[in-house]
């Protein structure tokens, strides 16, 4: 059994990005957004994703929709939609998010947002395979 406390394991993460759990058909994913930073706008094609907010302030932006986010909030994007979410406030913007399937290599940590950067264009984030 895999348990986490996971509001408490999002907010000791220093690193932009580390992935907890890898199963079969989803992901968890614990991120920390440094204030004025963002998670850059993409789009996951074939991959769902679930970010709950845990704390600090935010924007998301989903297929050219705003919303405010903070502590306790739940945003969805469906697979194909253009996003970003980013810090606007004086703290960490804290959040896990829940792919599915897998988007990231498993166990994969990236302690700031250029490295994340770098790792997925030298093809070394890639999720396991399906088997």
């Amino acid at each position: 059994m895999e348990h986490f406390t996971i509001a408490t394991e999002a907010e000791k993460n220093p690193d932009f990005r580390r992935v907890l759990w890898t199963g079969k058909y989803s992901q968890l994913v614990i991120m920390t957004i440094p204030p004025g930073g963002e998670i850059g706008e993409e789009v996951h094609e074939d991959v769902d994703q679930i970010l709950t907010f845990v704390s600090g302030v935010g924007e998301a932006v989903v297929s050219g929709q705003k919303k405010a986010v903070a502590q306790g909030d739940l945003v969805v994007v469906p697979a194909g939609r253009k996003h970003n979410f980013v810090n606007t406030g004086p703290n960490p913007l804290v959040l896990y998010t829940v792919y599915g399937p897998p988007e990231h290599a498993d166990k994969a940590v990236h302690r700031t947002k250029e490295e994340a950067d770098k790792m997925e264009e030298a093809g070394k984030d890639e999720p396991p395979t399906q088997k």
